[in-house]
């Protein structure tokens, strides 16, 4: 019987295009596939015996193993490919309108009432790179105190300012502010407070970002989960993604590192229950700047910790691995791509080299989970749990 699920989130690791990528501007993004075949081959051993080389063509991957785990991938039914969207069809809720974009910027109201509301006048307002924006304006916001604001082919309200001039908790009030007044059909998916620091010409951001989500429309597997007495931990930004909807304790981890390794040791210290986990840095560091170099790096030191993590499962435990959208990093476009996602399952107590074949939505993860646990089924996804299980 299984008591205990770990599922860890490889943030933006997508691995090729959904066939309606056309409709998004993603034709050719493989994240995984293009990545591994500019840095000549990844060398991921771990989720290689795990089966992820069966599922798709990377580089470096061998496909011809017999695989441990059971493997295959997921499509987005959703409408959207931001990370809350990602999120919230892997618990079960599927997004059937879209969340509003700006590609032109904020609407004169929005900003008219923003600037009422916080005291705050602006400056940008604009989709843009966040480390590029504050090269822009940076120094133009420390001299004024204006805030930046921008956004980006996701739904998204994004703030930023250096610690020095607005310190981090006014930021997050203002956040908070702003979250409360994008409502309606401005419901953006997230408010992102984006600190930074540094001079002109050497701006950083800080690990003090926050994401201020919109709460799930409805009940998620995560709530399910809670009303049987199983409890739900969040790692990382998985709090923020559900603003706390669903969540019984949140464990603080700033970048990939220091996740894997509250992964490891929340294995131990919780007995049942859902262990939920996000890798951020795939996204946040590399996918967004277009550093597959780094991202490379990043899946192999992943896969190289990997051990550390199931050598920590007991007869009781299930590790699913997945991803939310994709981000590919050799392509001109800095944002988000429409891609499948890889699904890779291990525990000691289910069968191995089970090929889940291409999942319709990521919602049969929920579906699966709900199922283990005896909890309420949510309205989409398909579970697989027979397929996985031992006779």
């Amino acid at each position: 019987m299984i008591k205990k699920i770990i599922l860890i989130v490889l943030d933006a690791c997508g691995i090729g295009e959904l066939p309606d990528a056309d409709q998004y501007g993603d034709e050719g993004s493989d994240t995984l596939g293009n990545t591994a075949l500019l840095v000549g081959g990844l060398n991921l051993p771990n989720m290689a015996s795990l089966g992820l080389g069966k599922v798709h063509d990377i580089k470096g991957v061998p496909s011809y193993i017999d695989a441990i785990g059971c493997y295959g991938k997921m499509a987005e039914l959703s409408v959207g490919k931001d990370s809350t969207t990602g999120h919230w069809e892997l618990m079960g809720l599927v997004c059937e309108k879209p969340f509003p974009v700006y590609p032109n910027g904020f609407p004169k109201e929005i900003i008219d009432k923003f600037t009422e509301l916080t005291g705050y006048e602006i400056i940008g307002n604009k989709p843009a790179s966040g480390t590029e924006i504050i090269k822009e304006l940076g120094e133009e916001h420390m001299k004024t105190g204006k805030l930046i604001v921008y956004t980006s082919a996701d739904s998204v309200f994004q703030i930023a300012a250096h610690e020095d001039i607005i310190p981090v908790e006014e930021l997050y009030r203002v956040c908070r502010i702003a979250r409360e007044m994008l409502k309606g059909e401005n419901a953006v998916g997230r408010v992102i407070a984006r600190p930074f620091v540094g001079q002109p010409g050497s701006f950083t951001r800080t690990p003090n970002r926050h994401d201020f989500s919109l709460k799930p429309p409805e009940r998620t597997v995560l709530d399910y989960l809670c009303e049987r007495d199983f409890p739900v931990i969040s790692i990382g930004k998985i709090y923020d993604l559900f603003a706390g909807e669903g969540i019984c304790e949140a464990l603080a981890a700033k970048n990939n590192r220091e996740i894997m390794e509250t992964i490891r040791d929340s294995i131990e210290k919780y007995q049942k229950g859902l262990i939920f986990a996000n890798l951020v840095d795939f996204d946040m560091l590399w996918g967004h700047r277009n550093n597959y170099e780094a991202f490379a790096e990043g899946l192999e030191e992943f896969d190289n910790f990997l051990p550390q993590i199931m050598d920590k499962l007991g007869e009781e435990d299930l590790m699913i691995i997945t991803a939310d959208h994709g981000c590919d990093p050799t392509t001109p476009s800095t944002d988000h791509s429409r891609e499948y996602v890889p699904l890779l399952v291990y525990g000691k107590s289910i069968r191995q080299g089970v090929n889940l074949g291409i999942r319709k939505t990521f919602s049969d993860v929920g579906a699966t989970i709900s199922e283990i646990f005896e909890a309420e089924r949510p309205v989409w996804g398909k579970s697989f749990y027979e397929e996985i299980r031992k006779e």
